[in-house]
C-alpha cells in the first residue's frame, strides 16, 4: 500500500501554516470556494470554482488563471478530462446558470456547449465513461432526476430516449459539492449518482450507461436539506463507498461512510471517524483499492476499501483527484489548492 501525504512537489517540502497539517499550500486566492478538480497527471492538473475561476497548472508546481468568456459570473462545481487535451467544464446553477463548456486544447479557449433548458433544473455533477461518453446530473424536474447524455465528449448533451427513471422523494436532491455525487465506471457501463433531503440518502445505479435506473437505500440520515449523501466512488464494477453527513453541521456526530461490496444493491455503515461531513471520496488509481475522503474538517484513507480508515489532515478541502498515487490535488475554500503525493512528510 501506498502511504498518502499532502506535500509539495518540491523535494523539501513547504512549511504550511496550519501546525496541525501535513499540507503544503501551492495556491490561495482568489478568496473563493474551488470545488472541482481534473488530474491527467503528475504535472498537469485543473481546478475550478465560484466566481467563474478556472485555474491550471503545466508543471506540477504553478497555477494560472484561465478565462472562460461569458462564465464570469458562473460556479463552476465541476471539471472533468475525458481525453488528454479536452476538458468539459460544468456551471451548477438554477435554470440557464446550469450551463457546459469544452476546450480542446487544455483550456487555453472555451465553447459554450449545452445551457440546461429546464427553468426549474439545477445541475450537480457531470461524469465520463471514455474519451466520448458522458452524462450530466440534475436535480429532479417533475419529480424526476435528470440525466442527460453526450457521445462526443461534451459538445452536444440530448435526453436519454426510453429513459427509466424511479421518481424521486419528496425534497430530494442532489449535493453540487465537489463534482463527485455522480461517477462512471472507467470502459464500462456502470454509473451511480447519490442524494439527500429526503429521510435517507439515496443510490441511483444505472448499468447500461443512463438508460435505465434503479435504487437502493443507504444508512446514511438525509433528514433535512443540508444532509444526506455527497459523494460516490467504485474502484469497479461491486466495490462502493459513499460519503456525507450535513453540510451545516459538519462536526455532528453522525454516520458518514458507507461501502457496498455487491454494487450498490446494499450498503453497510462504514464510518469514517467519530464525526464529521465529508464532501467528497475519491479512488486512487494505481494502488490496491485506496480511498481518500476529504471535507471541512479534513481528510482520512482507507487502504482496504473503506472497512477502516486513518486520519490524514484537519486542512478544509471540498474535493480531490487523483491520476495516481502520486499525482493527485485537493481543493478548498479561499482559492486553496494543496498537491497530494504517497510522500510521506516528515523526518
Amino acid at each position: 500500500m501506498s502511504l498518502l501525504a499532502f506535500v509539495s512537489p518540491d523535494p523539501t517540502p513547504t512549511p504550511s501554516s496550519n501546525p496541525r497539517s501535513a499540507f503544503a499550500l501551492q495556491h490561495t486566492g482568489p478568496d473563493v470556494e474551488l470545488r472541482g478538480v481534473v488530474v491527467r497527471d503528475d504535472r498537469h492538473a485543473w481546478a475550478s470554482g465560484a466566481k467563474g475561476t478556472v485555474l491550471r497548472t503545466s508543471d506540477g508546481k504553478r497555477w494560472e488563471t484561465l478565462r472562460v468568456a461569458g462564465g464570469e459570473d458562473l460556479d463552476f462545481r465541476d471539471l472533468e478530462a475525458p481525453a488528454p487535451s479536452a476538458l468539459v467544464l460544468m456551471a451548477a446553477g438554477p435554470g440557464d446558470k446550469s450551463r457546459i463548456y469544452v476546450s480542446a486544447d487544455g483550456g487555453d479557449r472555451w465553447a459554450l456547449s449545452h445551457t440546461n433548458p429546464d427553468e426549474k433544473g439545477f445541475y450537480d455533477a457531470i461524469a465520463f465513461f471514455d474519451e466520448k461518453e458522458g452524462l450530466v446530473l440534475g436535480d429532479p424536474v417533475g419529480g424526476k432526476f435528470v440525466v442527460r447524455k453526450t457521445d462526443d465528449a461534451g459538445a452536444t448533451w440530448k435526453d436519454v430516449p426510453g429513459q427509466e427513471m424511479p421518481p424521486a422523494r419528496e425534497g430530494e436532491g442532489a449535493f453540487a459539492a465537489s463534482g463527485t455525487c455522480l461517477t462512471a465506471l472507467s470502459r464500462g457501463n456502470d454509473a451511480w449518482f447519490v442524494t439527500g433531503g429526503a429521510g435517507v440518502g439515496r443510490v441511483f445505479h444505472s448499468a447500461d450507461r443512463g438508460k435505465t435506473w434503479s435504487v437502493a437505500d443507504s444508512p446514511i440520515q438525509a433528514g433535512n436539506a443540508s444532509s444526506g449523501l455527497f459523494s460516490v466512488a467504485f474502484l469497479d464494477s461491486t466495490a462502493g463507498f459513499v460519503v456525507g453527513g450535513d453540510y451545516k453541521q459538519p462536526k455532528l456526530a453522525a454516520l458518514n461512510g458507507a461501502r457496498t461490496a455487491d454494487g450498490g444493491k446494499t450498503w453497510l455503515p462504514a464510518p469514517i471517524g467519530e464525526s464529521g461531513y465529508y464532501s467528497a471520496v475519491r479512488g486512487v488509481p494505481l494502488t490496491n483499492g485506496e480511498l481518500v475522503a476529504v471535507g471541512p474538517t479534513g481528510s482520512a484513507r482507507s487502504s482496504d476499501l473503506g472497512r477502516t480508515w486513518t486520519r490524514l489532515d484537519d486542512t478544509p478541502l471540498n474535493a480531490a483527484a487523483f491520476a495516481g498515487p502520486r499525482a493527485g490535488w485537493g481543493v478548498g475554500p479561499k482559492g486553496t489548492i494543496v498537491r497530494i503525493t504517497d510522500r510521506v512528510v516528515g523526518p
